[in-house]
């Protein structure tokens, strides 16, 4: 494990967590995701997205999330459904690099 003076995760990708098929099944519902967002919110430590609230979505979220938490084990996720089906949010976060790190894989421009 790669680990900063301070013992918190560095962020470091670990390419091998997950199999040929769970990679090319993480990369679908990545797509997807980034596709189905309605919205976007910059936060102080990482980004959070906004989804139509559907049991689909939430599903799809839930998957990828079980998957990158295996080769992103840096990041921290929050999924909050909202009341009266409104919205589901997802939020990405972490330790010091986490948010430059997320707006370079994502392409968002700060």
């Amino acid at each position: 494990m790669i680990t900063t003076s301070d013992d918190r995760k560095a962020v470091a990708c670990n390419l091998n967590a997950l199999n040929r098929g769970e990679q090319a099944r993480r990369s679908v519902l990545a797509r997807e995701l980034s596709s189905m967002s309605v919205g976007m919110e910059a936060l102080p430590d990482g980004y959070g997205f906004r989804y139509a609230a559907d049991s689909s979505t939430l599903m799809k979220i839930a998957e990828f999330v079980s998957m990158e938490r295996l080769c992103c084990p840096f990041l921290s996720f929050t999924i909050e459904v909202e009341p009266a089906n409104a919205s589901i949010h997802l939020r990405l976060s972490g330790g010091d690099g986490v948010k430059q790190f997320i707006a370079d894989e994502l392409g968002i421009k700060s």
